[in-house]
């Protein structure tokens, strides 16, 4: 017998027939003697109704009021789901995450889990019940309700299965794992078998949607074999694993696991500031004053004594606030600078273990783009990714000449 957390997305949910549906695959596993904790998220399109409902009555909601509607969602799809399994003889409770004693911070609308109260769940599962939670949301230490931000919901499962100890969370989503690319945009992106922690990783950071990246951090923190499953068809998905876990029969890691790219960036250039010991402080500071995330920096090299140019990226949601702060603060601050913004850019990003032990991985990126006339704008790398960033509209064009020349079409894989 074995523990499984099983977390199904708003897709998985989103009708009475796809609840009954998810109804038949728990009573599956707990026929086989499993025992079952199931996390749900609000049924698809409802987080969106109920946002799209508090922003018509005040533009600027309260945080907290808005944790309060939006917890809502989920307590739907508990209660149905638990019906649903009731109704075929499997015997199930449903609880909100502060009646299962998910207890977080207060930070409203993006909160992180601080414990979880365990005794209740294991008590409802040596009884013999499904135990039915709702995914997304805790509770303070005051007694409000509070959200884990978009997403939240893949935390909310891989927390539960640290906490249980359980022998695998399983993530129910739309696609049937994760992919080399996004398939919609390359049509020969694969599935693939297995992936480590730290790949996942980087790719949930740099754009991939298949999993929140604090849910893969939790799967790494707490050693959780996690594995991404469709709801809607059988197959064996994809594990995440930790590095060391990763099949040893495998003679040698691909050099490249994953290609990632994401069209929420904007650009933003200061022309002409002091080439002097402090000035990326008084450039970025007020911007993380203002919880606005940087994500690729570069400083152009300057003569002694001169002015240097200074670059770096922010999410697309972030550019004309952060734009607004350079013009109203940063440049008085700095006595002048001409500021330059771009928000039509994408970054494309190669992602694999491999990398530590080839070389050449950059020079090949660079010859394929530019082979296909790609301009690269900014650079950064780690110790297994390379990003770049580029014009959007390039964007399809790169991702597909990069899958094809690291060797991760469906057609090159299986020729091999």
């Amino acid at each position: 017998m074995a523990l499984y957390v099983q977390k199904f997305g708003g897709t998985s949910v989103g009708s009475v027939e796809r609840i009954k549906a998810v109804a038949e695959k728990v009573k599956g596993f707990r026929d086989q003697g499993h025992q079952v904790v199931v996390v749900v998220s609000a049924m698809s399109g409802e987080t969106n109704r109920l946002t799209d409902m508090a922003q018509a009555l005040n533009e600027d909601p309260a945080p907290r009021e808005m944790d309060m509607l939006l917890s809502t969602g989920e307590q739907v799809t508990i209660s149905l789901l638990a019906m649903a399994l009731q109704q075929i003889g499997v015997p199930a409770t449903s609880h909100t995450g502060a009646q299962v004693g998910i207890h977080t911070d207060s930070a409203y609308t993006k909160a992180r889990i601080q414990r979880i109260e365990t005794d209740d769940l294991k008590a409802d599962l040596e009884a013999g019940q499904v135990v039915v939670v709702a995914g997304f949301q805790g509770v303070d230490e005051d007694g409000n309700i509070t959200t884990l931000g978009r997403g939240g919901s893949d935390t909310t499962g891989v927390a539960l299965a640290a906490a249980l100890g359980a022998d695998e969370c399983q993530i129910y989503t739309d696609v049937d794992g994760v992919y080399t690319t996004d398939p919609r945009v390359c049509s020969k992106a694969q599935r693939l078998e297995s992936i480590t922690v730290e790949e996942m990783l980087e790719l949930a950071s740099l754009g991939s949607k298949v999993l929140q990246i604090r849910a893969v951090e939790f799967a790494g923190k707490y050693n959780v074999p996690l594995r991404v499953l469709s709801s809607f068809e059988d197959g064996p998905g994809t594990l995440i694993v930790a590095e060391a876990d990763k099949d040893e029969d495998a003679m040698e890691e691909p050099l490249i696991s994953g290609i990632a790219f994401t069209k929420n960036e904007a650009k933003l250039t200061l022309l002409n500031t002091p080439d002097v010991p402090g000035v990326a402080s008084r450039i970025l500071g007020p911007i993380a004053d203002a919880n606005i995330e940087v994500d690729m920096i570069v400083q152009n090299v300057a003569p002694a004594g001169d002015y240097t140019d200074f670059t770096f990226t922010v999410a697309k949601g972030d550019y004309k606030a952060t734009k607004k702060l350079l013009e109203e603060t940063v440049i008085p601050d700095l006595g002048g600078g001409e500021l330059r913004g771009d928000d039509n850019i994408a970054k494309v990003s190669l992602v694999g273990v491999g990398m530590r032990s080839h070389a050449g991985v950059a020079s090949k990126m660079f010859r394929v783009l530019a082979d296909e006339n790609v301009n690269i704008r900014m650079v950064s790398t780690s110790e297994i990714k390379i990003s770049v960033v580029i014009d959007e509209k390039h964007m399809e064009l790169a991702v597909n000449a990069l899958h094809k020349a690291f060797g991760l079409d469906k057609a090159d894989i299986e020729s091999e």
